[in-house]
């Protein structure tokens, strides 16, 4: 009987020995195979100003700060707001040419429809998005899967592609369930597994603007994404997944107040124009046969505001071009906005964006850290359409044509670019 259950013993020993080493073979194997596996991953924290890092509460990112790439400053885009930019970083065109010139504009082209984030049809429909052609898209055609969490435009099917994995976006996703959906897309299959990512986080413009930059709301958020990038840093250790990750804002964020606003009507007929969009920045299309008067009042000097035809916008803004764009376009000074009455001006948020691209206010967050970047390198400021190419070249695919340059990033590389 004794020798019986040594028998059975020794046996049931053996054999997880061997289950134990074949587990062993298989966890080693994964391990050889992430060894190889590069996957670029593009994090978006939308209205993270560089200066929120100084705030104590975002180790993670500044820990990825202090090994990696940095730049004390990246200059978005104008207008400095959510759409225009997203599309701006993927598709290294600025607004006036990839067609997204706001989040709230209209086209002739398609008449009866106003494009705004609250208009999900709109939103989906590709003849918004179809005047350039992002990350995602190119890099499908090229064979390189892709996983697109979130990122605006990724929705719709743009030049009839759309990403391998995506999400309809749900702003009440929390920020950590965001990247766990990521993290499962890269434990796919190798063949199935993207080799370009996307995640996106908006609460921290969201607290920026119900409640302004400088307060303890905004830095809460800080510090709920911080605790979401440190989970994905984890993740990826945990899989022995060597990414590169390139880590951006939009734009900045700055102060408002309903006593610092701008009453559209206040200064001209409400019946001869129309406002389409409103806020840091306005742009209004006058009625039939109502632009010489129109004209007569905005483009005089206002306090707090300046006008142009849009033809007439400066230069260095890029932006005035596109048909999308409206007949007039008023800027406001940082801090305030433009507003169409009394009404809307009792609604203003305490934080907002889409000032002048250069403002200190305004400026982005940009932080690259993995194999292919250099150490604690500080780059100069530069412009956020050069991101994209940066991004092609990480994921060896051939770039657009496009209004950045590799050059503007190349100090951060390791190598020199072909």
């Amino acid at each position: 009987m004794i020798k019986s259950s040594c028998k059975k013993i020794l046996s049931y020993g053996l054999l997880s020995l061997v289950i134990a080493g074949c587990s062993s073979t298989q966890r080693q194997s994964v391990r050889n195979v992430n060894d190889n596996y590069r996957p670029v991953i593009l994090v978006s924290i939308d209205g993270f100003k560089p200066d929120y890092l100084a705030r104590g509460v975002t180790p993670a990112l500044n820990a990825l700060a202090a090994e990696g790439v940095r730049t004390e400053a990246m200059h978005p885009s104008f207008p400095s707001i959510t759409f225009p930019n997203h599309y701006t970083l993927v598709t290294g065109l600025r607004p006036d040419h990839h067609g997204i010139v706001g989040n709230t504009m209209e086209d002739s082209k398609i008449p009866g429809v106003r494009f705004k984030l609250s208009n999900k049809e709109a939103v989906l429909d590709r003849r918004w998005w179809d005047g350039a052609e992002p990350v995602w898209v190119t890099a499908e055609k090229n064979k390189v899967k892709t996983g697109i969490m979130f990122w605006p435009g990724s929705e719709a099917a743009i030049q009839g592609v759309r990403p391998s994995e995506y999400r309809p976006f749900d702003e009440k996703l929390p920020a950590v369930t965001r990247v766990d959906t990521m993290l499962s897309w890269l434990d796919k299959p190798v063949a199935d597994r993207p080799g370009f990512l996307t995640v996106y986080f908006d609460q921290v413009d969201h607290a920026g603007h119900d409640f302004g930059p400088d307060t303890k709301e905004v830095t809460d958020a800080a510090a709920a994404v911080d605790a979401a990038i440190a989970h994905l840093m984890e993740g990826l250790r945990a899989r022995n997944i060597k990414a590169n990750i390139v880590i951006v804002s939009d734009h900045g964020m700055a102060a408002t107040g309903p006593e610092r606003t701008i009453l559209l009507d206040q200064l001209a007929d409400p019946a001869g124009y129309e406002v389409v969009n409103y806020g840091s920045y306005a742009g209004i299309n006058p009625k039939a046969g109502q632009e010489d008067a129109l004209a007569r009042i905005l483009l005089k000097k206002h306090e707090h505001m300046q006008c142009w035809k849009k033809e007439d916008i400066p230069e260095r803004f890029h932006f005035g071009q596109n048909a999308r764009v409206q007949r007039f376009v008023c800027s406001a000074d940082v801090g305030w906005l433009v507003v169409p009455d009394a009404k809307a001006a009792t609604k203003a948020n305490n934080g907002s964006h889409g000032y002048d691209n250069l403002s200190k206010e305004m400026q982005a967050l940009f932080i690259a850290h993995g194999p292919a970047f250099k150490k604690a390198t500080v780059l100069p400021p530069f412009d956020n359409v050069n991101v994209y190419p940066l991004l092609m070249k990480l994921i060896k695919v051939p770039a657009l044509a496009s209004d950045g340059n590799i050059e503007a990033t190349q100090a951060a590389l390791l190598e020199r670019a072909d």
